[in-house]
């Protein structure tokens, strides 16, 4: 099944089309693993509302699906998720570990969308 563009509909079967985790044995660990999106988001908003940035958090969350998703599945699902205010953020985030593809089809302009000053230099810093 191709997925030329992910909405809600198919966001579940794409995830678990890319779904590559070898030691998961039960449904509810692919449950857990999915989550960390929701972590990411929580994270995203509370360094919008209240400046609080937990960058090695964010990071090991990205990882982590990077390693089970790929990176192109990360960005994808995560662009789907993440709501477009909070897409600046997520850019620097996915540039910084180069898991940005060259093309997000759920965001057309993705070139378009600025880094965060802040977050990269955070990011470089530590």
């Amino acid at each position: 099944m191709n997925f030329p563009l992910l909405d809600d509909n198919n966001f579940m079967m794409y995830a678990m089309k890319m779904y590559e985790n070898p030691q998961c044995t039960e449904l509810s660990e692919f449950y857990e693993d999915l989550n960390r999106i929701k972590y990411i988001k929580r994270l995203l908003g509370r360094y919008h509302t209240k400046g609080s940035l937990k960058d090695r958090l964010i990071l090991n969350h990205i990882i982590i699906l990077g390693n089970i998703f790929t990176p192109t599945g990360t960005s994808r699902m995560l662009f789907l998720k993440v709501e477009p205010h909070l897409h600046s953020y997520l850019k620097t985030f996915l540039v910084f570990l180069n898991y940005l593809p060259n093309s997000v089809p759920e965001v057309p302009s993705i070139e378009n969308i600025p880094l965060d000053g802040l977050i990269l230099k955070t990011l470089r810093e530590s």
